[in-house]
């Protein structure tokens, strides 16, 4: 085999990995930012730059927008779960104290509530596999949290009921948005579509940022680095190498890669932060990704997945 060719060859087999690799640094993008700013006011801006960039690619890239308003209408509509109800609520649990690694972990559980779901609104049925992967799943999460309970007053270790409800309000965002999205934006392009979404996604962050927080962001190189990274490298970077992905055909091995990012965020947490999890945790979060992988492996064609 020529070398240019080995080459080409070798980066195809690697980009799936490097898109599940990317995507993982998405929760630790914002355990760097939030105490520079708000999660809302962090998420508007970082739309705001991602768009400004975004839309001259979709213009040169494709060229091709949404046709009819019907279509725009429910692109936004799955922005709003997919980026505003996700985003919003993980970038919420990590500023209120949820560790990034179980943050990950937690909304990671999104294909187990897809196919639950999957059933009762699409007309879809669930093998013994995937039924075996979703109470895997529960078992797993109930370890990890679990082993994070906290003895004292505080719900968990380092925090409390409100993270676990802003995570679980992205969990079903991630959930539902990928439904709708599968159900009713058939026709969506993928990179101008994006734009729909964070446009969507934007409008009502930047409403949660001027009605809820004080909208105060302490410019430091750390906050400024953090932001250019999940702007250039998880918005637009990723996003294009999604779309790279989807154009060879390898959709598929970047949907069976996927259980591996809250254990690549989890070891990236305790590199970075000292983020530990307790044996019984750490036990917990493989009996979920192995669930996780069974819900994942028994699907017909891989479902929408999380985004950070």
């Amino acid at each position: 085999m020529p070398p240019a060719s080995r080459a080409a060859s070798l980066w195809l087999a690697a980009m799936p990995l490097l898109f599940v690799v990317l995507w993982s640094t998405g929760f630790i993008g914002a355990k760097f930012g939030l105490p520079y700013a708000e999660p809302f006011t962090f998420l508007f801006i970082r739309f705001v730059l991602t768009l400004a960039l975004l839309v001259p690619l979709a213009h040169w890239l494709s060229g091709e927008w949404p046709r009819g308003a019907r279509l725009w209408g429910h692109i936004a509509v799955s922005g709003l779960l997919v980026h505003g109800a996700y985003l919003g609520g993980v970038f919420y649990g990590i500023y209120l104290g949820m560790p990034a690694g179980l943050a990950s972990l937690l909304v990671g559980l999104q294909p187990l509530l897809t196919a639950a779901l999957a059933g009762p609104l699409l007309g879809e049925r669930l093998g013994g596999r995937q039924w075996l992967g979703l109470v895997l799943g529960l078992v797993g999460v109930t370890l990890v949290l679990g082993g994070k309970l906290d003895p004292g007053e505080a719900l968990f270790q380092g925090f409390g009921a409100g993270a676990l409800l802003a995570i679980l309000i992205a969990l079903l965002g991630i959930a539902g948005g990928t439904l709708y999205q599968k159900r009713h934006c058939t026709g969506m392009p993928l990179l101008s579509g994006t734009v729909v979404q964070y446009l969507a996604a934007g409008a009502v962050l930047g409403l949660g940022a001027l009605l809820f927080e004080e909208r105060r962001v302490t410019w430091t190189p750390t906050f400024a680095l953090t932001l250019g990274w999940l702007v250039l490298v998880l918005s637009i970077a990723a996003i294009l190498l999604l779309m790279a992905l989807i154009r060879r055909g390898e959709a598929s091995r970047v949907a069976s890669l996927f259980y591996l990012v809250p254990p690549v965020t989890a070891l990236q947490a305790w590199w970075l932060f000292d983020e530990a999890l307790p044996p019984v945790s750490l036990a917990g979060m493989a009996v979920a990704i192995a669930g996780v992988v069974l819900v994942v492996r028994g699907q017909p064609s891989p479902a929408g997945r999380q985004r950070t």
